[in-house]
């Protein structure tokens, strides 16, 4: 664990120092909570060529999103229910439900009470993640990631989130690297709104990139891999109460399969673009 998080925090600090720009501070000035808020949004979604192990998942969910800010404790998460319109037709039909992600950061900041912004980094924070799926024949997943996490600023982008952390498997659906130590993630958001109209409404670029990588115990398996790509890019289209927006999803790799191999019995498809289509409200 010790020597896992010591390289975590190594690279991300490399890769945040290497963007350009400086960075303002976090001001906890006006108290530790002058700078709360939450946000909670439903998305009806669907996906096309969702490159999931065994098979390219088409599938209508349903989505909770939300997220904010408390104090030291910077939140987001989502909560997909699968085959919402219990349609016969749907990928997920039969299958599984239910898939959740959690993922609070802890600001170092505010714990320490002291500025530790510098070059582009605006805060510093003990980044997490836990990712629980559904537990049915074959097993189920809950995996946790610990490290250090960072906002940074970025040109036109403006702020961004980037974290880098270290990967430990409660349950994967069975696999070699239950209950150990195996890989790291590297990852990053963004919401860029880049055109306003007249009335308020505004388009947005906005996405997540997700790098697994080191994951040598899995990897080691046949047909499997020891890393795993997911990036979304979603166009979106905002106004007060309701988003609409497509998302190009690229992977590589999806959950640790090797694209193109037929080790597990069929010939894995883990690897090229996704399509997203959403509708959202937002509270």
């Amino acid at each position: 664990m010790t020597s896992k998080t010591t390289i975590a925090s190594t690279l991300l600090i490399t890769a945040a120092t290497a963007v350009s720009g400086t960075a303002m501070a976090a001001d906890y000035s006006g108290g530790l909570h002058d700078n709360d808020s939450k946000w909670l949004s439903f998305n009806l979604m669907h996906s096309e060529d969702n490159r999931l192990p065994f098979r390219n998942a088409q599938d209508t969910y349903l989505e909770m999103e939300f997220g904010g800010r408390s104090g030291i404790v910077d939140l987001y998460g989502y909560v997909d229910f699968f085959d919402v319109l219990d349609d016969s037709s749907d990928d997920q039909s039969e299958g599984d439900n239910v898939f959740a992600k959690l993922a609070p950061r802890f600001s170092l900041d505010g714990i320490t009470g002291h500025d530790l912004s510098v070059g582009p980094v605006q805060e510093w924070y003990i980044a997490t993640v836990t990712n629980i799926g559904d537990n049915g024949p074959a097993g189920g997943l809950w995996e946790h990631y610990v490290g250090l996490g960072s906002d940074i600023d970025v040109p036109w982008f403006g702020t961004m989130g980037l974290n880098l952390t270290a990967r430990y498997v409660r349950e994967n659906y069975g696999g070699p690297d239950e209950g150990s130590w195996d890989g790291y993630m590297a990852s990053t958001d963004w919401f860029k709104p880049f055109y306003t109209f007249g009335n308020g409404d505004f388009m947005a670029y906005q996405g997540y990139l997700d790098y697994k990588f080191g994951a040598d115990t899995v990897g080691s398996q046949p047909g499997r891999s020891s890393n795993s790509l997911e990036w979304f890019n979603g166009i979106y289209y905002h106004n007060q109460r309701f988003a609409i927006g497509y998302g190009l999803k690229i992977y590589n790799n999806m959950a640790f399969y090797e694209d193109g191999s037929e080790a597990s019995g069929v010939n894995q498809d883990t690897s090229g673009p996704g399509h997203y289509f959403s509708i959202n409200y937002m509270f």
